[in-house]
């Protein structure tokens, strides 16, 4: 078990998807050799089996909703570093779980952000998205003024706005990146409202037709995970780094339905595409990464093929998995009827 006495490094989200593969990293990187790790985690889309055996790692089944579970973890440990990388990042969900939306992705942060302040932690890495952005800004650029069009959007959005008062306040050291349609091994492909590619994976491997809203020809560049981590773990490091906003990920963007042509390919099967009504959603969404390149130098973009190779490996070793229903939807009107559930909280 980790020592009482060390320095820690905090993941929260460390049994989820990005989590893992940062909980991994930091073990790992020499720069983190003095520092044990806490993943914390509510396995509400995390798995414990997610993390690797470590005597430097500390599993803690706690909730960032809870200011309760935040002050008893930093009051545990010495924490000097925070990746905060829990969300629940379902955009388009995110419109009929507003409440929830807010709840985790905005309070759960501030919670966290207030925890830092008083522990004085070193530096905190937030994961925001580039869904603050909206729509009809591509390339999106950091200098481009962010519109939201849905509640996850805004909720990141303003965890953003409230690490730059913290710092200005406070002092609290921060950097955030923007990622964008993030896959690899460990993501919840039992989860049937994000996550595209682990949706085609898991429909593909229980023999079910691949689920398309509209005509397929949104466009999204696909960012493998392990194109991420590098720049992230590296922040708080890189004097460059503070205060700062990068955009990260995959450059070249594809469409819904050549997603799919690439993942049945994988699996040997032919791309059976349900379509499915048309959503609210930004159409075309890609993002220039060339700040992130200046501050942190170029890496390797792993091409879709070998990604999607990678994660197929992986997926077909966990095989399909169940994803539970969302059962507290707040608003179902306008409601995706493959969405919709027989138990539903209206308010």
């Amino acid at each position: 078990m980790p020592d009482i006495q060390r320095e820690c490094v905090l993941v929260t989200g460390g049994a989820g998807f990005l989590g893992a593969h940062v909980v991994r990293s930091v073990l790992a990187d020499p720069r983190y050799a003095d520092f044990d790790v806490i993943a914390m985690d509510d396995l509400s889309g995390g798995f414990r089996e997610n993390l690797p055996e470590s005597d430097r790692l500390r599993f803690e089944q706690r909730s960032i909703t809870s200011p309760t579970d935040v002050e008893d973890v930093f009051g545990s440990r010495q924490i000097r570093y925070v990746f905060h990388l829990a969300a629940y990042a379902a955009e388009g969900l995110s419109h009929f779980i507003r409440r929830f939306n807010y709840q985790n992705n905005l309070i759960g942060s501030i919670n966290l952000i207030n925890a830092s302040v008083k522990a004085r932690v070193r530096h905190f890495v937030f994961t925001s998205s580039i869904a603050v952005y909206g729509a009809g800004q591509v390339p999106m650029k950091e200098e481009t003024t962010p519109c939201p069009e849905d509640p996850y959007g805004i909720s990141k959005f303003a965890v953003e706005l409230d690490l730059k008062a913290a710092q200005e306040m406070f002092g609290l050291p921060y950097t955030v990146f923007r990622p964008h349609n993030v896959y690899g091994e460990y993501q919840n492909i039992g989860d049937k409202y994000r996550n595209v590619v682990g949706i085609f994976m898991n429909r593909i491997m229980q023999q079910q037709p691949l689920p398309v809203f509209g005509d397929g020809s949104q466009q999204r560049a696909f960012t493998y995970v392990a194109d991420l981590v590098g720049p992230m773990i590296a922040a708080p490091f890189v004097p460059a780094a503070a205060g700062e906003v990068f955009n990260v990920g995959a450059s070249r963007p594809v469409t819904v339905r050549e997603l799919a042509e690439v993942v049945a390919a994988e699996f040997g099967v032919p791309p059976e595409l349900q379509f499915l009504d048309a959503r609210n959603e930004v159409h075309i969404a890609f993002a220039d990464h060339s700040k992130s390149e200046r501050v942190f130098g170029a890496t390797a973009e792993t091409p879709l093929a070998e990604g999607i190779h990678h994660m197929a490996a992986w997926a077909q070793t966990v095989g399909a998995r169940s994803g539970s229903e969302f059962d507290n939807i707040e608003l179902v009107e306008g409601l995706p009827d493959s969405w919709k559930q027989i138990t539903t909280e209206t308010s």
